[in-house]
């Protein structure tokens, strides 16, 4: 969603100018190979007789979850098969508005799942320019002017209704309505104030009773909210309850794979807590929107640790089968009672559909909007790049195609090619990088970093720039005086041999428990970590070909357990142990379904 015309640091590109490339493209297209691609047929949340076709099946979050992402999958594939499958639901949407202004099944009167919906159909505008869309959302927002003092946000809805205001946004950029000023005072005024939550954090411990504020998914949306809520008003103000969220949130919540937990509620530092996958992928679709609103470095760099990491954890290689809760260090997944502080015995199993079935549906945006905000467009900075995954971004005066295997490989090529009109081209500078080396056609290029971005201004004709972001493998204290260990913007673990074994069946699409053959129970050596590449598999997170690994010194700690089928807690750091110093070999997180990340350590 773009923000232009309220003071937002940049601006997302229409939905196709960003297409992606190498391993990227790949994992779009096993994506769709997989569970994005069969749910139609398999899942009747979201087949034909889904009630966001007019069925009499579900008609609440599931069928917009799902278009939300295999909308923009289709159009960036351009997958005809896909394209059709959601142009069915936008079509009988477009066609469900009522003369009052309302849509959607009559069956279901929710606000919150008109407001998913909302944005799948200005995806489906900005790939189409469909012209039913605009007066469609016009009418609608209308309605909710009129609707929304006597039937107000409630329940989900006003904890979410920071999306709904996304939606608005959208619109005013294009009609300049001063009516969609008033409904956005209107539905702020009617969202969970998530800057006094923030500010006079309540749940700084594992959270033991429902409430909408500690709702992990809850919570990973509301982050944008603040940065939004800064762009439409108090700058200041909103700025710093956003530094207190994330602050609280990585305090007592935090993890390594830069999520919070929640299963499904916040629930503390204990790497064997679960996140849900939800929350993955709506903390990752919130940092993308927090870039453009207020266009912070440090935005990027958590959105490429979460989308690297977390998201390719927690679904199988082959996009058959997905988890709802993942665990840090998750050393088995099986059918049994864990310390969730909700969540069923099923919640790590991957399948179709383990515990809730909203990550199901939810799940398919991740990668979809990642590809839509690797570069966006800044009034001062001119086309930036948020992440060098590999892409080709297409704008009116200048096009820039990236090479390389990065985050794999830490050294990417742009093939740059302008129409000779000055322009800039910004590059974010990521955090880890101790130094960077840049050269344009050969010749050394020196860049000066400001703010997290180097700025390059020139007319650009045919040109080649590559970066080199030198780094090294970094020990990042955890509690218990643990270690995680990250290279560049990859969190490695010591990965666990695994038998993935049939839970029950669903047609074709199996539930699957993953059992542990290999000790798990390690501390390492915290430094002379070696790093080593490898060539790109087509499907990088596979732990059968990891494209790069780090090797470091550690020992065996028998005294280690599980407690409630996890991992227990780290013993505290340093551990003592009489076992024989190893050679112990980390892959990266992503690719490891079974594996310890968060590791204690030991004497060399």
């Amino acid at each position: 969603m773009t923000h232009s015309g309220f003071n937002a640091a940049m601006t997302k590109l229409p939905l196709g100018a960003i297409r992606p490339r190498g391993w990227l493209l790949d994992q779009l297209k096993i994506q769709a190979a997989g569970l994005t691609g069969q749910l139609y047929a398999h899942w009747p949340d979201v087949g034909p007789q889904s009630g966001w076709l007019g069925g009499p099946g579900e008609s609440w979050e599931r069928g917009p979850y799902y278009l939300d992402g295999l909308l923009p999958l289709a159009y960036l594939l351009d997958d005809a098969a896909l394209i059709k499958r959601a142009e069915r639901f936008v079509d009988w949407t477009l066609a469900s508005q009522r003369p009052n202004g309302d849509f959607g099944p009559t069956t279901n009167d929710d606000w919150w799942p008109r407001m998913v919906m909302l944005k799948v159909l200005i995806q489906h505008a900005e790939a189409t320019e469909d012209p039913r869309v605009v007066p469609f959302l016009q009418a609608y927002f209308t309605y909710q002017l009129q609707a929304l003092p006597e039937r107000p946000l409630e329940g989900w809805g006003q904890a979410r209704g920071g999306e709904n205001v996304l939606c608005v946004i959208w619109l005013y950029q294009r009609t300049q309505d001063p009516a969609l000023l008033a409904l956005i005072h209107l539905l702020q005024a009617q969202t969970l104030d998530w800057a006094e939550t923030f500010t006079h954090f309540p749940f700084t411990r594992y959270v033991t009773d429902w409430d909408h504020r500690s709702h992990v998914v809850n919570v990973a949306m509301a982050l944008k909210y603040l940065g939004q809520d800064a762009v439409l008003g108090d700058a200041a103000a909103f700025r710093e309850a956003l530094h207190q969220a994330m602050t609280v949130l990585d305090q007592f919540h935090g993890q390594l794979n830069g999520m919070f937990t929640g299963d499904e509620w916040l629930a503390g530092t204990d790497p064997s807590q679960g996140t849900e996958l939800c929350a993955v992928v709506e903390l990752m679709f919130s940092l993308e929107n927090l870039l453009m609103s207020l266009g912070d470095a440090e935005f990027g760099d958590r959105l490429e640790l979460v989308a690297y990491n977390a998201l390719p954890a927690a679904v199988a290689p082959d996009w058959g089968s997905h988890q709802y809760d993942q665990q840090v260090n998750q050393v088995m997944c099986s059918y049994a009672k864990r310390n969730w502080t909700q969540n069923g015995p099923d919640a790590n199993l991957f399948g179709l559909e383990p515990h809730f079935g909203c990550c199901t549906a939810n799940m398919h945006q991740g990668w979809p909007k990642f590809v839509q905000h690797l570069w966006l467009m800044s009034q001062t900075r001119g086309l930036t790049a948020i992440s060098y995954a590999p892409c080709r971004v297409t704008t009116p005066h200048l096009s820039v195609t990236v090479q390389g295997d990065y985050p794999f490989k830490n050294r990417v090529t742009l093939a740059v090619q302008g129409d000779g009109t000055p322009q800039k081209l910004s590059l974010r500078i990521p955090a880890w990088a101790d130094a960077v080396t840049g050269t344009l056609d050969g010749s050394p290029l020196p860049l000066a970093v400001e703010a997290g971005y180097a700025t390059l201004e020139r007319a650009w004709g045919t040109a080649t720039l590559a970066l080199e972001f030198a780094t090294t493998v970094r020990f990042v204290h955890r509690p218990q005086n643990a270690v995680g260990v990250r290279y560049g913007a990859l969190l490695f673990a010591l990965p666990i041999q695994t038998t993935w074994v049939p839970h029950g069946e669903h047609d074709t699409l199996k539930d699957w428990e993953l059992w542990p053959h290999s000790r798990w129970q390690y501390g390492i050596v915290p430094q002379n970590a070696t790093v080593q590449a490898a060539a790109v598999a087509t499907q990088p997170f596979d732990a059968a070909q990891p494209p790069v690994t780090v090797t470091v010194s550690g020992r065996a700690i028998l005294d280690w357990g599980l407690l409630n089928d996890s991992a227990a807690q780290p013993p505290l750091s340093p551990v003592a142990t009489g076992e024989p110093l190893e050679e112990l070999t980390l892959i990266p997180y992503g690719a490891a379904k079974l594996r310890i990340a968060e590791l204690p350590t030991v004497q060399g």
